[in-house]
């Protein structure tokens, strides 16, 4: 079984991820060197629209104390807001959405995500993050909307 998985990690590791981010933040958190990591990621495809994305980053002490040496916890905290005037490129408009950025929390099968939805009856963008894992799925997830009612963007 896991000369099958190897060729499907290797190529989602290759695959790029949708969006670059910005390392904005770092936060210690622990005596042992564990820290929350602020990114900022602009969305390619919505001009004038930016995320912050809030995750866990384990220390080298934590690892050798914990286990788990290649991975950290995939779960995320995600606010977008409205950083300049927003045009909307062309977007997947289907209640699917698109992803938006992707970043690897283990060597191997686990992913923090960033989809958009258009929600076009409402008028709002909503920003997804979640954790993707190939063995199980993950329940943690973090969302962040922006209207696009007063902006002139929305059609």
């Amino acid at each position: 079984m896991t000369h099958l998985l190897r060729p499907i990690a290797l190529a989602l590791a290759l695959l790029p991820a949708a969006a670059h981010s910005e390392v904005v933040g770092k936060v210690g958190v622990d005596w042992v060197g564990n820290d929350v990591i602020v990114e900022a990621i602009p969305d390619p495809e919505v001009e004038g629209v930016t995320c912050h994305i809030a995750y866990f980053e384990r220390s080298v002490i934590d690892r050798l104390s914990q286990g788990n040496w290649f991975e950290d916890p995939s779960n995320a905290s995600i606010d977008c807001r409205q950083t300049g005037p927003i045009t909307l490129g062309d977007i997947d408009r289907s209640r699917g959405g698109e992803q938006v950025f992707r970043e690897s929390r283990s060597i191997i099968l686990k992913t923090i995500r960033i989809s958009r939805i258009y929600d076009e009856d409402n008028q709002v963008l909503i920003y997804l993050a979640h954790g993707s894992e190939l063995t199980q799925g993950s329940a943690k997830m973090s969302i962040s909307t922006i209207p696009l009612y007063e902006t002139g963007a929305a059609r």
